[in-house]
């Protein structure tokens, strides 16, 4: 149905108030001359943008939490999770995935690279590469992807390590592949466009925009360590009668799946927030009222938070409180943001948030970027 959610440029370290801003082209590569990047334009060139992009500019702010750029230049970053136990922080972005690395030094690392590219959208177009991240454990990274066309994406799995990289990864440098999950019979579609996972109850849960008229969410089951076959699972598009699963999240006593229905990219309002349980069974559908919901996750007090990327007009997205009240969501409007995509805590309670648009004018450099909000909601 959609696809969701172009190098790197050199620049230098600036300081935003009480929290460093990192450009992403200062991302340390820890080898002279890295590879070429066969899918990718010459670093030193910005890629081509896609037809129909709307002009960056600032979202309308509301009052609310100031928020501080952790980091700029970033190239359609669409997924972030936190370590729990370093605290660092992973960030896809169609330019790979990176490592920031908060406070002092306060810098970014290029963890994968070397991932296609592709072009997605219904008015807006975006370039978009690798969608989403969640960690397994401690030790594995999983990254959704959305680079390639319905039927040929893949679900890496990379082994990562507290100490930051020597050097970067390239995409196929996987521990595990999932997936393709190819059409199946006449006029069956592939899967496609795998934007967010969750590990829960001995599974690998990804959402994914390839087949209209399903709506899937592909499982992996982990059995002795590793992954299983990806399946689709749970249709939640005939569950709802609403297209398109993207956020996804555990409620914080583990006992349900968390799904946002971002529905139809065009049609306003129409975001749905679901309730599965452990049998893949619907038990809550609320309507919220937003227009496109791309990121879940629940705050360490237990309140839930989404990105509304609000894809017709940019102007109305932002980060929302979803108070659930009886059989009603109220969503409360925290701060207006510029196209958001996703967005994680870490076990101080800092949010942190990736954005298409940082609200500034960069000229020809990447728009997109990572912002942080200080611990307290």
């Amino acid at each position: 149905m959609r696809r969701m959610f172009c190098s790197l440029i050199a620049a230098s370290m600036m300081m935003a108030v009480g929290y460093p801003t990192v450009f992403a082209q200062d991302a340390e590569k820890k080898e002279e001359k890295p590879a070429e990047k066969k899918d990718e334009k010459p670093a030193d060139k910005p890629a081509d943008k896609p037809a129909d992009k709307p002009a960056d500019k600032p979202a309308d702010k509301p009052a609310g939490p100031e928020f501080k750029e952790a980091v700029i230049h970033l190239d359609n970053p669409s997924g972030v999770c936190v370590h729990p136990g370093t605290g660092h922080v992973f960030i896809t972005s169609r330019q790979g995935v990176f490592r920031l690395v908060p406070g002092k030094p306060g810098k970014i690392y290029l963890e994968v690279e070397g991932f296609p590219t592709d072009v997605y959208g219904k008015g807006p177009k975006y370039n978009i590469g690798p969608l989403g991240c969640t960690l397994w454990g401690t030790d594995r990274l999983v990254v959704p992807d959305g680079s390639r066309p319905d039927g040929e994406e893949l679900v890496r799995i990379y082994k990562i390590e507290d100490a930051l990289p020597a050097k970067p990864r390239k995409e196929t440098e996987a521990e595990f592949t999932l997936g393709p999950i190819k059409g199946t019979g006449e006029g069956a579609k592939g899967e496609g466009n795998f934007y967010q996972a969750v590990v829960w109850n001995d599974a690998i849960y990804v959402t994914s925009n390839g087949d209209d008229t399903k709506g899937w969410i592909v499982v992996s089951k982990i059995a002795d360590g590793k992954p299983g076959e990806l399946t689709p699972t749970i249709a939640t598009k005939e569950a709802t009668q609403v297209d398109a699963p993207v956020a996804i999240a555990v409620s914080p006593d583990k006992s349900q799946l968390v799904v946002g229905q971002m529905g139809e990219v065009n049609v306003p309002g129409d975001a749905l927030l679901t309730m599965y349980d452990k049998d893949g069974k619907l038990v809550k559908s609320y309507k919220t009222g937003l227009h496109d919901i791309t990121g879940l996750a629940y705050s360490p007090s237990g309140k839930l938070y989404a990105t509304d990327f609000a894809w017709a007009d940019a102007s109305q997205g932002g980060l929302f409180e979803l108070v659930i009240e009886g059989e009603e969501v109220k969503p409360r409007k925290i701060i207006g943001l510029d196209r958001p995509t996703a967005l994680a805590f870490d076990k101080g309670g800092a949010l942190y948030i990736s954005v298409f648009g940082t609200g500034k004018n960069t000229g020809d450099k990447p728009a997109g970027g990572l912002i942080r909000l200080e611990p307290g909601l």
